[in-house]
């Protein structure tokens, strides 16, 4: 095969297509229209001798073939982004997106000052902030090379990525100021009133409830919401009391709230900084990742 006559846009037009399974999701991936993105797919057709997508009830499914080629392909395109990185060593000359999935908090604690630094650093950086659909879901968009780093509490993840401590967080529980339960505050206060739970997925238990059950008690829970950031509304405007991870008190709403130690020993969390090792020398990924790792440490 003569090599000139490939086009290296072609394989990154391919890469999207055999994570999506989905043109018109593919060309949005990688700026295309949908009849660009669909010629694309027909060019690499012709071009590995194999039908690649194929129609199936219900969508489009990768063939045998295109699914031996996932792995190769992403390895290919992560040494020329490697290349590439090398070459362009000046952070201020960069122009790369770079996507990072992580749920609301850390979000809300990071988002703003990442953004104010890189302007500074690599004004040419732009940051996608993915959903959070859970640490599985995150590892295998890293793997897929939907995402470029994740925040998350991470277990090990094996030798095909990276793995860093960003944190040690502990747990507060947050009411507000002039709340009943804020007078000789003990056990039996924090459990009188009904708590917020905060579950991406509407989980109306959680580990709380796990340690309270081993000792034979148990909490109300009086409102399940998704996302952190609606918890400092909630209690500003109610009896109800949370237990939050101490570094979403720095939310502007959260800073007028009162705070304690949870009256049992409740046990904290990790929380890491996680990317493929394609990424390892992605000038513009370990520039994101190491601002990052600097803003939580400032905190």
């Amino acid at each position: 095969m003569n090599l000139r006559s490939v086009d290296l846009n072609l394989l990154t037009v391919l890469d999207a297509l055999l994570d999506e399974a989905h043109v018109s999701r593919a060309a949005e991936r990688v700026g295309l229209s949908q009849p660009a993105a669909s010629n694309a797919l027909e060019r690499c057709r012709h071009l590995f001798q194999d039908r690649l997508l194929e129609r199936v009830p219900g969508g489009m499914q990768l063939t045998p073939k295109a699914q031996a080629l996932r792995g190769p392909l992403k390895q290919i395109l992560g040494s020329v982004s490697t290349l590439v990185g090398a070459a362009s060593a000046d952070l201020s000359t960069l122009r790369q997106t770079v996507r990072i999935v992580m749920a609301d908090f850390p979000a809300i604690i990071v988002a703003q000052q990442l953004h104010q630094r890189l302007a500074e650093l690599a004004p040419g950086i732009d940051l996608v902030i993915q959903p959070w659909q859970g640490g599985e879901a995150a590892q295998e968009s890293l793997s897929r090379g939907q995402s470029d780093l994740a925040m998350s509490v991470f277990p090990p993840l094996g030798p095909d990525y990276t793995r860093r401590l960003l944190l040690h967080e502990h747990f507060v529980v947050a009411m507000r100021a002039g709340h009943p339960a804020i007078a000789d505050f003990n056990l039996d206060r924090w459990l009188s009133y009904p708590h917020v739970l905060v579950s991406g997925r509407g989980a109306t238990w959680g580990p709380l409830d796990e340690l309270l059950k081993g000792r034979g008690l148990a909490r109300r829970v009086g409102i399940v919401v998704p996302s952190f950031v609606m918890v400092p509304d909630l209690l500003l405007g109610s009896d109800l009391i949370a237990m939050l991870p101490s570094q979403c008190l720095s939310m502007p709403m959260a800073k007028t709230l009162h705070a304690v130690q949870p009256p049992i020993e409740v046990e904290g969390f990790a929380v890491h900084l996680a990317w493929h090792k394609r990424r390892d020398e992605d000038a513009a990924v370990q520039c994101v990742a190491r601002v990052l790792e600097e803003v939580i440490a400032a905190h």
